[in-house]
């Protein structure tokens, strides 16, 4: 592995040297986390789509989760010390129908954007930025060369091309403009708010039946355009972390296909064998003036509803985490603890556990996808209703981004407060979880809330949806 540290660059500008490129990613952490990466020019794809697999754009046999894993095992080496986690390997996404890979579920009659199921890059080079101490890296781990002397120059070779890019990088003062308005099809729900809210009414009877706990219902905004908005894509990107930073944001590009990011959640961390997952569940708007701040922050930790609806999902993760951790390891540590953001405040759970032996970061995400949070419980009846209900894949939303190193580091977020592209086609969900004393209007207006800033970005109101 080749290792050189660089002047520090803000890792928005440094991407802007990337951004034009197809299997160029941004992995963003706003002004919370501490570390930022950029990946360009993947040394393998890998796709999947109603169960078929590709590398490469050609079939390959077996399950997209089996075939990653294989890809991570083959590429393995460990950490160089005192260095940002993450030093090469899987970076994109995973989408929300990889559960058909897992479970037996229904299939959802509609595929508005239809993305691929998964989607990501293996990078044999990252730059690297600490954001906290300001410090910027060029890591190049030589892969796919076996023998030291080709491995050692391929690094090289491929550090020299990055730094080439990295001279076009260029400070990125002004915000964007507002993107131009749709011209196929405007903005516009798949749900109206009376749709909706009968949709939430049919979750709420389903609880009362016995059916479910809890279910995250969502509705989807949509628009199309009839040219090609590729070069706007990372200006939106820019206009949507402005408005609100996010821990967990992304930029990913993958040509026809984008995802923009937004997301405040951690779905599932590991480094050096310790596991932690971060759920939200429980939502209020921030207040106008502090005073109404602090009154609604205490609204949302004093709610027994939201609390109750965050703890199902706590216990759910930890069910989750224990098929692929050491027995008795399985903890949380913090239960329910406020988080505020741009436009709203949050309930935060954290659970951790200790990883088995032989067990890898690919398997904690096969044993916990998708994320609790975004299906309900129990997850699989949840799941199945959200297809009955939603009628249409989710894609992207609800699946996780983030990456998988070769050094079996992994850091993915719940896909939430994200706006998904292919061609001219962009979408974006937003939703909530639905509990037995869940109001069916405040359950809408919640979810135009989580949706504020995405339509402060695309330059729209929610009233003229």
């Amino acid at each position: 592995m080749l290792i050189e540290e660089c002047p520090y660059i803000e890792p928005l500008d440094a991407y802007g040297a990337f951004a034009g490129f197809a299997d160029s990613h941004f992995l963003d952490s706003g002004d919370r986390d501490r570390f930022a990466y950029v990946v360009a020019s993947p040394l393998h794809k890998l796709t999947a789509k109603n169960g078929q697999v590709k590398l490469d754009g050609f079939p390959v046999p077996g399950d997209p989760f089996g075939v990653l894993a294989d890809l991570m095992a083959r590429y393995r080496v460990e950490a160089g010390p005192d260095l940002p986690p993450f030093q090469g390997g899987a970076v994109g996404y995973f989408g929300y129908e990889l559960a058909q890979q897992l479970e037996t579920l229904p299939q959802a009659p509609q595929d508005w954007l239809n993305m691929p199921d998964i989607a990501v890059g293996i990078y044999d080079l990252v730059i690297a930025f600490d954001q906290l101490d300001r410090r910027m890296w060029l890591i190049s781990t030589g892969i796919p060369e076996t023998s030291p002397t080709a491995r050692k120059k391929r690094a090289a070779d491929r550090i020299g091309i990055i730094r080439k890019y990295l001279r076009f990088a260029r400070p990125m003062l002004e915000t964007p403009e507002i993107p131009h308005t749709p011209d196929i099809m405007p903005w516009q729900s798949n749900f109206d708010r009376v749709g909706y809210e009968g949709a939430v009414q049919t979750v709420v009877d389903y609880i009362h039946a016995g059916d479910i706990f809890q279910a995250n219902l969502s509705q989807s905004f949509r628009a199309e355009y009839a040219y090609d908005v590729i070069p706007k894509r990372f200006d939106l990107y820019r206009r949507l972390s402005l408005a609100s930073p996010a821990p967990f944001g992304a930029f990913l590009n993958f040509g026809d296909v984008a995802v923009l990011s937004n997301s405040p959640e951690r779905f599932l961390k590991v480094a050096d064998g310790q596991v932690e997952t971060r759920p939200i569940k429980g939502t209020r708007r921030r207040g106008a003036m502090p005073v109404e701040d602090a009154e609604l922050a205490q609204e949302l930790m004093l709610s027994a509803k939201d609390r109750a609806e965050n703890i199902m999902i706590v216990d759910l993760l930890r069910n989750d985490l224990s098929k692929v951790c050491k027995p008795h390891s399985v903890k949380t540590p913090q239960i329910c603890t406020l988080e505020s953001y741009a436009n709203v405040h949050h309930l935060v759970s954290t659970v951790t556990g200790e990883l088995q032996d032989g067990k890898s970061a690919v398997d904690l995400l096969a044993a916990c996808f998708p994320g609790g949070s975004i299906t309900g419980a129990p997850k699989i009846r949840a799941m199945e209703i959200i297809t009955e209900l939603e009628g249409s894949t989710r894609g992207a939303y609800c699946g996780a981004i983030g990456f998988i190193g070769f050094n079996g580091s992994m850091d993915t977020n719940i896909a939430i407060r994200s706006i998904c592209v292919n061609g001219g086609r962009m979408a974006f969900n937003v939703g909530g979880g639905i509990v037995a004393d869940s109001i069916p209007a405040a359950e809408y207006d919640e979810t135009l809330v989580k949706a504020a800033k995405i339509f402060e970005a695309l330059g729209i109101r929610p009233y003229a949806v």
